[in-house]
């Protein structure tokens, strides 16, 4: 009996010895780093305004508009995204001077994400909020390299005190009415500076009205304003700078829309 005491006890002795050594022999796999992709917070200055709409791709976001004397922005709804509070306001458009400046720094802002205001004798540099970016430099002035002049095809033509329009190229013989690609019968025209030479848009005087037409003689505008600038507003912003009553002008879009 004594004999098989001690061979039990032996055995429980070996087991948990056993036990104990395959416990530690258990290897622990270290738990892999995941990295995480962390989420790109957007921040406001890169989210859309929603002032901005855009009823027609062909027209400004922002227009300028004068009220109570004084310029500011508004939107193609009508509403105002920048306070009138200046006596100059253009179209947001480049501006070659800034955009060849001698100063590199100041390059960005003659992009066409910027307008030129004007208050108070100081001529600024505005973005899209109204927010007043730069402020002109003569220092920071360069020169505009400009662009190969785009020949006009077509040009005003006076016959026996009346307006037509010719095209350059083929007009041969006043007196062959076939020659002409409108005939003289207005008071004035003036052929507006645009990209589209082909297809360039008119400002026409009949009747003591004023209004727009094309190179195939069809109205545009209606007879119907007391003057139409002679400007850059077609080129720039694809409007028209309007008065009804020789003092207030503002500016109408092809469909004779006021803004």
């Amino acid at each position: 009996m004594m004999i098989m005491k001690n061979i039990l006890n032996f055995l429980c002795v070996f087991i948990s010895i056993f036990i104990f050594s395959q416990a530690k022999s258990v290897k622990k796999f270290p738990v892999k780093n995941t990295t995480k992709t962390p989420v790109k917070k957007v921040s406001k200055g890169t989210q859309p305004n929603p002032d901005l709409v855009i009823i027609s791709q062909d027209l400004p976001v922002l227009i300028p508009k004068k009220e109570n004397g004084k310029f500011g922005y508004v939107n193609q709804k009508g509403k105002f995204i920048i306070k009138p509070e200046y006596h100059i306001a253009v179209f947001f458009y480049e501006d070659c001077n800034l955009l060849n400046s001698p100063n590199e720094k100041v390059r960005k802002f003659g992009t066409k994400e910027y307008a030129t205001v004007e208050k108070d004798m100081i001529s600024y540099r505005v973005d899209k909020t109204g927010k007043r970016v730069y402020q002109f430099k003569d220092s920071d002035v360069g020169k505009c390299k400009f662009e190969e002049y785009k020949q006009q095809l077509y040009q005003a033509y006076v016959l026996n005190g009346f307006y037509g329009i010719i095209e350059k190229a083929k007009f041969m013989n006043a007196a062959d009415y076939r020659d002409y690609q409108i005939y003289p019968q207005y008071q004035y025209l003036y052929i507006m500076e645009g990209d589209d030479t082909a297809d360039p848009m008119i400002v026409a005087s009949h009747n003591d009205k004023f209004g727009v037409i094309d190179v195939n003689n069809k109205v545009i505008v209606p007879f119907e304003y007391a003057n139409i600038k002679r400007n850059f507003s077609w080129k720039l912003g694809k409007m028209f700078e309007v008065t009804k009553d020789g003092t207030n002008y503002y500016y109408i879009d092809v469909r004779n829309k006021t803004y």
